[in-house]
C-alpha cells in the first residue's frame, strides 16, 4: 500500500512539474531550452548596448533600439514619455495589469575592464562638458533581459492573460525618471497598473542566485549643498579673519554625532560629506567654503530629523566662529525610499525557490544606495524589485576565501558573468509575469 502510494506521488508529481514549465497544462515558466532558443539575440542585444551607452536624459538611440524591437514583436507602442521613455503594451484579454520596468540610462564613467566589447564612447554632459560613457550599473543587463521577457510573453499569450506593460525608463542615475514618466500620464494615458516589477544586478552574489528583501530594500537620497561664509585675508594674518575653512572642518566633525547620537540604531542612517571646496593657495585665507553632502535613510521622519540637523550644526558653528552671515543650504531630493510590498515579495521569492532551487534564492539585507522605482509604490502599486547576482561563481568564490575585494556597482571595472546573469534575470521576469498574469 505505502508503494503503491509512492508511485502514484511520483507520478503526479511528474505531470505536475511537466516538461518546458508547464504545471497542470499551465506554463509557469520558461524551460532552460526556451531560454537557450532566444539567448543569441539577447546577448548581441547586450554587447551592442554595453559598447553604446548614453548617460541620464539622452537615451535617444537606446530607446529607439528598445522601442524598435518590441514594436515588431506587436507591442502597441509609445515613444517619448517623460523624455526618452518608452511604454509597450500587450493587451491579452481579462486579467490583472503588469508592469515591468528597465532602466535604460549610463554613467559618466571611463570604462577600465579591458573587455573587447568595452565602452570607448565619450559625450557631452548638461553642463556642457565631454564624459567618457559606461554601462557601470548595469542596465544594459536590465534592458537585454527585458527584451528577452518580452519575446517570450509575446511568442506564448495563449498561456496568460490581462495586460501587460513594459517600460523603458530614462535617468535612473539622476532620480529623475520615474517621476518625468508619471508626470508625463505614465498612470492616466495608460491603464494604471496592479502590480510593478523590476531585477537589478548585483555585484554582492554569484550568477544564478537571487536576492529579495521584503519591506525597505533601497534607502532614500538627498544631495544637501553647504555654502560657508567667512572673512578671508592674509594667511599670515589669521587673527583679521573669520576662516570658514576652520568652521567647515568643524561642522564636518560635528555631522559625524548627528547619526551617532541622535538617531536610532535600529534605523539606519547615512551622512557623508563627499566634497569639500575652499581657498585658491597656500597664503589665502578664502572668504566662503562649499560643501556637498549625501543623505540616506528609510523612514520620512529619520530623513527629516537629519536634514533638519544638519541645518541646526551649520547655523550653530557659524555662530560660534562669529560668521557674517548664515550659512546657504540647498537640499536637493534625489529619490523616496524604495519598498518592496512584503507579502508579494515572499510569494514570488517562494515561487522562483521552486524555479531555480531553494538555494539559489536568498534573502538579503537592505542597501543603502537608492533607486527611483520607489515612485511606484509610493503610487499606490504593488510593487516588488529582485536582485540577480552577476559575479562570476568561481570567481565569487576565490574572493570570499581570500578576502579579495571585488568590483561593485558603478565601477569602472564591473563587468557582470553576462550569460549567466542574463538567462537568470530572464527567467526570473517571466516567472514572475506569469504567477501574476495566469492567478
Amino acid at each position: 500500500m505505502k508503494l503503491s502510494l509512492l508511485v502514484l506521488a511520483t507520478a503526479c508529481a511528474l505531470i505536475d512539474g511537466g516538461a518546458m514549465g508547464q504545471t497542470s497544462g499551465a506554463w509557469t515558466t520558461p524551460s532552460p531550452e526556451e531560454v537557450n532558443a532566444i539567448y543569441p539575440e539577447v546577448e548581441a542585444f547586450y554587447l551592442d548596448l554595453h559598447r553604446n551607452p548614453e548617460i541620464s536624459l539622452h537615451e535617444v538611440e537606446t530607446a529607439a533600439k528598445l522601442a524598435s524591437r518590441v514594436k515588431a514583436m506587436g507591442y502597441d507602442l509609445t515613444t517619448g514619455v517623460g523624455g526618452t521613455g518608452i511604454v509597450a503594451i500587450l493587451r491579452n484579454g481579462q486579467g490583472p495589469t503588469v508592469l515591468l520596468r528597465t532602466d535604460m540610462d549610463a554613467l559618466p564613467v571611463e570604462e577600465k575592464t579591458g573587455l573587447p566589447y568595452a565602452s570607448r564612447v565619450v559625450m557631452k554632459n548638461d553642463a556642457g562638458t565631454i564624459v567618457p560613457v559606461m554601462h557601470a550599473c548595469g542596465h544594459d543587463i536590465h534592458m537585454s533581459s527585458w527584451l528577452g521577457t518580452a519575446k517570450l510573453m509575446a511568442a506564448n499569450r495563449q498561456r496568460w492573460h490581462g495586460t501587460l506593460i513594459l517600460i523603458g525608463q530614462p535617468a535612473e542615475e539622476v532620480g529623475a525618471g520615474a517621476t518625468a514618466m508619471i508626470k508625463d500620464g505614465l498612470f492616466t494615458r495608460f491603464p494604471k497598473p496592479d502590480f510593478a516589477l523590476a531585477i537589478h544586478d548585483d555585484a554582492s552574489l554569484p550568477a544564478g542566485k537571487v536576492g529579495f528583501t521584503p519591506g525597505y530594500t533601497m534607502a532614500s537620497a538627498d544631495s544637501v549643498d553647504i555654502t560657508i561664509f567667512g572673512r578671508g585675508g592674509h594667511g599670515a594674518q589669521p587673527q583679521n579673519t573669520i576662516d570658514p575653512v576652520v568652521i567647515a572642518a568643524r561642522i564636518v566633525l560635528a555631522l559625524q554625532t548627528v547619526v551617532s547620537r541622535e538617531n536610532n540604531p535600529l534605523d539606519p542612517a547615512v551622512v557623508t560629506v563627499g566634497s569639500i571646496h575652499g581657498g585658491t593657495q597656500h597664503n589665502v585665507i578664502p572668504d566662503e567654503v562649499r560643501l556637498q553632502l549625501t543623505v540616506r535613510s528609510y523612514r520620512s521622519e529619520v530623513r527629516e530629523h537629519l536634514l533638519a540637523a544638519i541645518e541646526r550644526i551649520c547655523k550653530a558653528e557659524v555662530l560660534a566662529a562669529g560668521g557674517p552671515r548664515e550659512p546657504v543650504m540647498k537640499v536637493t531630493h534625489a529619490a523616496n525610499a524604495t519598498f518592496n510590498d512584503p507579502d508579494l515579495t515572499k510569494r514570488l521569492a517562494s515561487l522562483l525557490s521552486g524555479v531555480l532551487g531553494k538555494a539559489n534564492v536568498v534573502e538579503i539585507p537592505p542597501k543603502m544606495v537608492f533607486e527611483d522605482f520607489a515612485e511606484f509604490s509610493l503610487a499606490g502599486i504593488r510593487s516588488v524589485v529582485m536582485y540577480v547576482g552577476g559575479v562570476n561563481p568561481m570567481r565569487f568564490a576565490a574572493a570570499k576565501q581570500s578576502g579579495e575585494p571585488l568590483p561593485g556597482l558603478h565601477s569602472s571595472l564591473w563587468a557582470p558573468d553576462r550569460e549567466p546573469t542574463l538567462k537568470t534575470a530572464i527567467r526570473v521576469e517571466t516567472t514572475e509575469l506569469l504567477e501574476l498574469l495566469t492567478h
